[in-house]
């Protein structure tokens, strides 16, 4: 499968990107790429509904980082997606959770969690 470009995800797209995906519910933390004190990128490995549920990495861009709790490295193997992630968009940002939230204000329950003003991701081969 070939790289695509990253695309932006909107807000009114986000609830539809989860379900293809079974909101990322057991799949791998792969690597947190700290690229600017406003440019993050994480990468996980998951199932595409869209395609007979095969492997994929999608690899997120959060631009415009506000806030950001992020995980070592060498934790990143031990991370429990069984819950899945949450993003959502509110209060004129997108914010990304390890684990199942409702609201932007959960951000400090997550062991991981990134808000930002643009949020943009791109699919690969597993």
């Amino acid at each position: 499968m070939p790289i695509t470009s990253p695309l932006p995800l909107s807000k009114n797209s986000l609830e539809g990107f989860l379900e293809r995906f079974n909101h990322f519910r057991d799949s791998e933390l792969r690597q947190i790429d700290i690229i600017s004190a406003t440019l993050i990128k994480i990468t996980l490995a998951t199932q595409d509904s869209a395609r007979g549920f095969d492997w994929v990495t999608v690899t997120f861009e959060f631009n415009g980082v506000i806030d950001a709790k992020i995980i070592e490295e060498s934790k990143l193997p031990h991370v429990d997606l069984s819950q899945g992630i949450t993003l959502l968009y509110q209060d004129e940002m997108f914010a990304f959770m390890v684990g199942a939230y409702n609201k932007l204000s959960d951000t400090q329950s997550s062991i991981c969690y990134i808000k930002s003003t643009s949020l943009k991701y791109q699919e690969g081969s597993f």
